[in-house]
């Protein structure tokens, strides 16, 4: 039998305990696809009194010191679950120059400073592995380095984040109002005491710079991406949804344009779904993520993109590829092929909802200036409800239409007479992915 590979684990909360019941309960299954036990050796804490929800394995001990994992010559691996950046970095950096594997599943850091971490990893010829970094337990890493490399993507758009999804379903199927959605995902433990990381779209940005990364290659610069969360997005906006025949839905998305050159369009902020996308059924905390291929065509992952065992699972997943000696793949990609593309240059269609007067003249004065940006008017939605001189609702969803011309008509529109509220407005995600115009997803 081969020799153990020896973990170091920073970090014993949540997902770390998670990983230390995955492998035990699949220590079985995972000797048998190594081929060599995985045995962990210290565990990185801050307070070693604290009680856990896992047993400490047999003969791994706990240490307040980071060298005791990145300087010891018998550990093979360092995982790090421990969450924030700056001490993560330092953490990883060592391990790397030490030449120790990395096993991690913090997004944010590798969101903002992956490239130097990604580099020293490559210089060294190491495994920097972050499969639990991009939703949970559903293998994204993996079908996009490996099961797709013959592939050029088109395009990715993903539920990225659980928190939000939760709150917008139960704005939808139980009529909650925003607030009271949040606070049952806090009960629940979906959201956290501080939860502007999940609803104001920062985390699924995260996620969605990886996953960017992973399918071309480009390293896109996180404080370029535009970002939206659901905070703005009210129970009337889930209604007018409902009868155009669509979900809103906290989305990221990456999307190649074709033209002399490749560039990519990416965000993250709500959508309108249409009912008949796969992507509008995916409800709860859990994560989706829809990849178009060329060649493969549409691909749909589902599942839990959270939670303990699930995260663990995506942990094990790294630290059973170094385990069988697997040559290093980090990215994927050894160049970057394609360029980011500014976001006002994106198009799409859009759904805007206006407070209007409730007059003569107003839906021409509205046509009017959208028109003068370039946009088209699909369908409008005109019904009563006045409030004591706060005008009545407009529902416009445009055809397609640049981000740059829609951003000047709010504008505009936002300081018109007629309207009684800054305008509210969300793309809308196109019912058929790039190449495929033939069916919708549901049969």
């Amino acid at each position: 039998m081969s020799a153990p590979l020896v973990l170091g684990l920073a970090g014993f909360g949540t997902v770390g305990t998670g990983l230390v019941r995955v492998l035990d309960q699949s220590s079985a299954a995972l000797m048998s696809r190594a081929g060599r036990p995985i045995r962990i050796k210290s565990i990185l804490v801050r307070d070693p009194s604290r009680p856990r929800a896992a047993a400490l394995p047999p003969g791994t001990a706990l240490t307040t010191c980071p060298e005791d994992l990145t300087d010891d010559a018998e550990v093979d691996v360092v995982v790090e679950l421990m969450g924030g950046i700056d001490a993560p970095r330092k953490l990883i950096a060592r391990a790397l120059a030490n030449g120790r594997h990395v096993v991690t599943a913090n997004k944010a850091l590798l969101a903002e400073s992956g490239n130097e971490l990604f580099a020293l990893a490559a210089a060294r010829g190491l495994h920097l592995g972050f499969e639990a970094s991009v939703c949970g337990g559903i293998p994204v890493v993996q079908t996009l380095r490996e099961g797709l490399a013959a592939n050029r993507v088109q395009e990715l758009v993903g539920i990225l984040n659980g928190t939000s999804n939760y709150i917008l379903t139960e704005m939808s199927s139980g009529g909650m109002p925003f607030r009271a959605a949040l606070a049952r995902a806090q009960e629940l433990g979906y959201a956290e005491a501080d939860p502007t990381l999940d609803v104001e779209g920062a985390d699924a940005a995260h996620k969605l710079i990886l996953l960017i990364r992973l399918a071309w290659g480009l390293d896109f610069p996180f404080s370029a991406l535009p970002v939206h969360g659901i905070s703005g997005v009210e129970a009337e906006d889930i209604r007018y949804a409902r009868q155009l025949g669509c979900r809103i839905k906290l989305l990221g998305y990456a999307r190649l344009l074709h033209g002399q050159d490749f560039g990519m369009e990416a965000g993250v902020a709500p959508h309108l779904v249409h009912e008949a996308c796969l992507m509008a059924g995916v409800n709860g905390a859990y994560n989706a993520l829809r990849i178009q291929g060329d060649v493969a065509g549409p691909v749909f992952l589902h599942g839990r993109g959270a939670g303990a065992l699930p995260t663990g699972s995506a942990v094990a997943a790294d630290i059973l590829a170094i385990a069988r000696n697997a040559l290093p793949n980090n990215t994927g990609f050894v160049r970057a092929p394609v360029r980011a593309v500014p976001a006002a240059q994106s198009v799409s269609p859009w759904y805007i909802r206006l407070r209007v007067s409730d007059s003569v003249g107003v839906l021409r004065d509205v046509a009017a200036i959208m028109a003068a940006n370039g946009i088209s008017i699909a369908q409008i939605i005109q019904q009563d409800g006045g409030d004591g001189g706060a005008g009545v609702p407009l529902v416009v969803m445009t055809h397609k239409a640049g981000a740059d011309g829609v951003r000047t008509a709010l504008r505009q529109l936002a300081s018109a007479p007629m309207v009684h509220r800054p305008p509210v407005c969300f793309p809308v995600l196109p019912l058929f992915p790039p190449g495929q115009r033939e069916a919708p997803e549901k049969e």
